[in-house]
């Protein structure tokens, strides 16, 4: 600490020189030629004008050359004092590692045919007063990079062509939907009542209407209403909140894209996720097999499960089993169920649920996507039963690897029985249906006639951890939720 402090005073000092000399340290308007067009259009001699970070400086005699960067690219400065005005020979004295400048010259290649300009002026942007993360090799210290992006951004391209890749998928996904003839919408972020998703919702209190408003779960039954109004294809990449647990997976502010056609079903909504996932990855990537820690993820073949099937086949359950003979048949397997003397049929199908995340993830090196489809109905309250087996629904999960991506369904639309559906899934976690429990608004929309439809759900950030082989959802978040400093200071104390 005490050697990074005395960095610090340095750089403080050369900043007060600079001061003192007249130089207005931190510039203005500079107008600038992105270092890779230089690089890609490079024509001998030709006078230019760019700007970026230093990030190597190197003195050899009266000669310095220095690495600038910007966003594109990187281009070297060639620097002779004899050449430079002698204010500018002071300027080149007090630069340091991470000060931003602006260069005017002319281009040249050295003897080793580097590409670099003959620097006539420079014309200082920033002054950094803070030493550059590990002298530019790479940041790697993985709390800091979470925890200050904008010094994992200065630091490792790999981190940078990450979040390049993020923004051409969710261009990609945004193209096939346009092209599709789908409009994008905004719906509330704040909504009076939690509904479209079983998350836990962080509350809030609206001042003016002295009322508690919750940051939405799921943005889901504020597009059904709108298929009710009369459009017929609408999504929305929306941000949802959920005030639950932090990990490799889970993110408590995360983005999501969902999807509603009118008069299509559960086959539907998978093609078009097929047809959605495989696009961005080959305007990503330009291929469809992905290699990722060891493993090929190989996109052009898609598969499918039955959840019904894998838990009569793997277990010996069945949906109209009673809940107390499903406990009997889990435990004579040995499998855990938390040490409840009671527990409701939801949370027996929900631990049964995560167990069979390891039957989704293909054996040996090559990972397909999965569609697991066939769920019991008590676990689907918003979506349509088979119509010749009522206990299973129409709805999928898209399983990638054993991550669930995607998920969706044939949308149940009949509002009595949605309103029964809602009311039991009250019932089951103790609640009652109340004013503040139920959303009597989103029923009393579908009493006014919802076309059949089919809904999507993909988890954005899920799908640029697949398409960019990342085990964790901080690594394609550019600002990921993290315990404050101070009180992970005291913990690790």
């Amino acid at each position: 600490m005490n050697e990074i402090n005395d960095l610090v005073k340095d750089r403080l000092r050369k900043l007060d020189a600079l001061r003192a000399a007249g130089w207005d340290v931190f510039g203005r308007r500079f107008d600038k030629t992105p270092i890779g067009q230089l690089v890609e259009g490079y024509e001998e001699n030709k006078s230019v004008r760019t700007a970026g970070r230093l990030t190597a400086m190197r003195v050899m005699g009266k000669s310095t050359f220095a690495d600038l960067r910007d966003e594109t690219g990187r281009i070297q400065v060639y620097l002779k004092k004899d050449e430079l005005e002698p204010a500018l020979k002071e300027l080149v004295d007090n630069l340091d590692l991470g000060d931003i400048v602006g260069v005017s010259g002319e281009l040249f290649k050295t003897r080793t045919g580097e590409i670099s300009v003959r620097a006539r002026q420079i014309t200082p942007l920033a002054k950094s007063v803070r030493p550059m993360p590990e002298k530019w090799h790479g940041l790697k210290d993985v709390e800091l990079r979470h925890r200050h992006r904008y010094l994992d951004l200065m630091a490792n391209e790999e981190t940078r062509e990450i979040f390049r890749k993020r923004s051409r998928i969710i261009r990609s996904v945004r193209r096939t939907l346009d092209e599709e003839g789908y409009l994008e919408v905004e719906t509330p972020m704040m909504h009076p009542i939690p509904g479209g998703a079983a998350g836990k919702p962080f509350k809030t209190h609206h001042e003016a209407l002295d009322m508690p408003l919750f940051l939405r779960v799921a943005p889901e039954l504020y597009l059904k209403r709108l298929l009710v109004g009369g459009y017929d294809r609408v999504y929305e990449i929306n941000k949802s909140f959920r005030n639950e647990g932090i990990s490799t997976r889970h993110n408590p502010e995360f983005t999501m894209l969902e999807v509603y056609t009118a008069y299509h079903d559960v086959e539907d909504v998978m093609a078009l996720t097929e047809r959605i996932v495989r696009r961005a990855a080959e305007e990503t990537l330009g291929t469809l097999v992905i290699e990722s820690e060891g493993r090929r993820l190989d996109l052009s073949r898609w598969e499918r499960v039955s959840f019904a099937k894998l838990m009569k086949e793997r277990l010996g359950i069945l949906p109209d089993d009673e809940t107390a003979a499903w406990v009997d048949k889990l435990k004579k397997r040995g499998i855990d169920l938390g040490g409840n003397k009671e527990i409701s049929r939801t949370q027996v199908i929900n631990i049964v649920a995560d167990l069979l995340d390891s039957e989704l993830k293909t054996e040996g090196d090559t990972v397909r996507p999965v569609f697991v489809t066939d769920y019991f109905t008590e676990l689907c309250p918003l979506a349509k039963k088979k119509k010749d087996e009522p206990l299973i629904s129409e709805r999928f999960e898209l399983y990638v690897g054993g991550m669930e991506v995607a998920n969706g369904y044939s949308e149940l639309n009949d509002p009595l029985e949605q309103r029964e559906r809602l009311m039991a899934e009250l019932a089951d976690k103790g609640r009652q249906a109340t004013a503040d429990t139920l959303d009597e608004d989103f029923i009393y929309a579908l009493e006014h006639g919802m076309p059949p439809a089919g809904g999507l759900g993909i988890g954005i950030d899920r799908l640029v951890m697949v398409l960019t082989g990342q085990a964790s959802i901080r690594e394609v978040i550019l600002f990921p939720q993290l315990k404050n400093e101070r009180v992970r200071s005291r913990a690790e104390a």
